[in-house]
């Protein structure tokens, strides 16, 4: 497998730098793994279809186990459901963190230019990324039968998350994106039963978004060390607030999938049954795209040395609130 940098990679050289030119050295290697992964969307492709015969993710990823008496063909069509909400959640999430990454790198302009490389070459992956996964869609559209619905839209939750502070975007980003590598790593990578090109896109994907996490920790940190205690509590205030709203995203969308698969299944779905449906759309969401990056074991080390440990009991308690 191609070789790529490790979010917590940290090289012995480094500990004899200076912190200023440690930091530098990151976005360097970044730019060095930049190069060596790049990709483009022929080459993950490869003018292949997909495999409807096949999931598109895990059973215990997509949490099928845990739907009311299913069929396996009906526990397939839910994996291949969530597996197309999965490619357009992260198209629609990387339009606010193309964004972002745009913004800071006005920070560099006339600063270190190995750090302006890095944030471009970053800015740069994720418009690919959004034309992979709108692609994507297409793809799978053609091959799965018509009504299904991705709610949210692009630009307005981009502007809404744009909307608080840097810190809370920068938080939210990093927890997405190493959301990204660990489902590759730990589910995606390991089923050979999955639908072969959809298993290739997400690997392509995870290889940029490696360099992506490190690069959101070091703008995260650089923009934490601007904030007085106040202004960092208030930033905590705002972190939680995007939890919720993406949380109201995904309520909306299982709701929205849960209608697509009554629709589509062929046979009537009783309403007990619809209900039970719906929670576990939601359920499986909200593990994939919230608490499977809340409990990353990098994410958790990195806010915790950013945060008090009373402003992490509300992050908790907020969470709580969200199971």
């Amino acid at each position: 497998m191609t070789k790529h940098i490790s979010t917590i990679e940290q090289d012995a050289d480094d500990r004899k730098l200076t912190a200023g030119d440690r930091d530098v050295s990151r976005y360097a290697r970044c730019i060095t793994a930049s190069k060596r992964v790049r990709w483009t969307i022929e080459e993950v492709i490869q003018g292949r279809t997909f495999d409807m015969t096949q999931n598109f993710l895990p059973k215990g990823f997509s949490k099928t186990a845990e739907f009311p008496n299913l069929s396996s063909e009906e526990i397939r069509f839910i994996s291949q459901i969530q597996g197309r909400t999965y490619a357009n959640m992260f198209g629609l999430l990387e339009r606010y963190v193309n964004a972002k990454i745009l913004e800071l790198s006005q920070d560099h302009w006339f600063g270190n230019q190995t750090k302006l490389e890095a944030l471009v070459r970053f800015s740069d992956e994720e418009i690919k990324h959004q034309q992979l996964f709108r692609r994507i869609e297409k793809m799978i559209a053609s091959a799965m039968p018509e009504g299904y619905d991705f709610t949210p839209q692009p630009n307005p939750v981009a502007k809404m998350v744009l909307g608080k502070g840097t810190w809370a975007v920068l938080g939210l980003t990093l927890m997405v994106e190493l959301v990204t590598q660990a489902h590759y790593r730990e589910s995606i990578a390991q089923d050979e039963n999955l639908s072969p090109l959809y298993r290739d896109v997400f690997r392509y994907h995870w290889l940029e978004e490696c360099q992506h996490a490190i690069l959101d920790e070091l703008e995260w940190r650089r923009e934490n060390a601007k904030l007085d205690a106040s202004e960092r509590d208030g930033a905590v205030d705002e972190l939680i607030e995007l939890a919720g709203a993406i949380d109201g995203i995904l309520q909306d969308q299982a709701a929205a999938d849960a209608v697509y698969f009554e629709m589509t299944v062929g046979r009537t779905v009783a309403p007990n049954e619809m209900e039970e449906i719906v929670a576990g759309f939601l359920k499986a969401y909200r593990w994939q795209y919230i608490f499977s990056g809340a409990e990353n074991a990098r994410f958790a080390k990195v806010i915790r040395e950013l945060t008090t440990d009373e402003q992490m009991q509300r992050i908790d308690a907020a969470l709580q609130t969200i199971v």
